[in-house]
């Protein structure tokens, strides 16, 4: 069964940091770009940042250019988001998607979704 599972969420105060983890179970990542999508309540969800399957293409949302940082560990079957200076505006439930196609912040072409962690940054 091909799964995908995020970790690492939480609460956190503005300004702070967390990191993370989206880990597939059931197949390797090695052929597939990753996107981090977040949905916060009552808004639409939308991309935050992408990475390609060998990790040369990379996008950010403008709204996190600067302080998140995508990356990968195919070794690992992992693929992290940094996400640093954080803000209550982050905060929301982030899923991570795993698409044979070229990396994007659209989440139609990804085909494989985790079920998401959730993110509250509040002091």
């Amino acid at each position: 069964q091909l799964q995908l599972v995020e970790s690492g969420g939480g609460l956190v105060q503005p300004g702070g940091s967390l990191r993370l983890s989206c880990t597939a179970s059931g197949f390797t990542l090695d052929d597939y770009a990753i996107g981090w999508f977040r949905q916060a309540p009552g808004k639409e969800r939308e991309g935050v940042s992408c990475i390609g399957h060998n990790g040369r293409t990379i996008f950010y949302a403008d709204s996190v250019k600067g302080r998140f940082t995508i990356s990968r560990d195919n070794a690992k079957t992992t693929v992290y988001l940094q996400m640093n200076s954080l803000k209550p505006e982050d905060t929301g439930v982030y899923t991570c998607a795993a698409g044979s196609t070229i990396a994007t912040l659209e989440d139609v072409p990804y085909d494989y979704w985790g079920q998401g962690t959730q993110v509250t940054v509040s002091s």
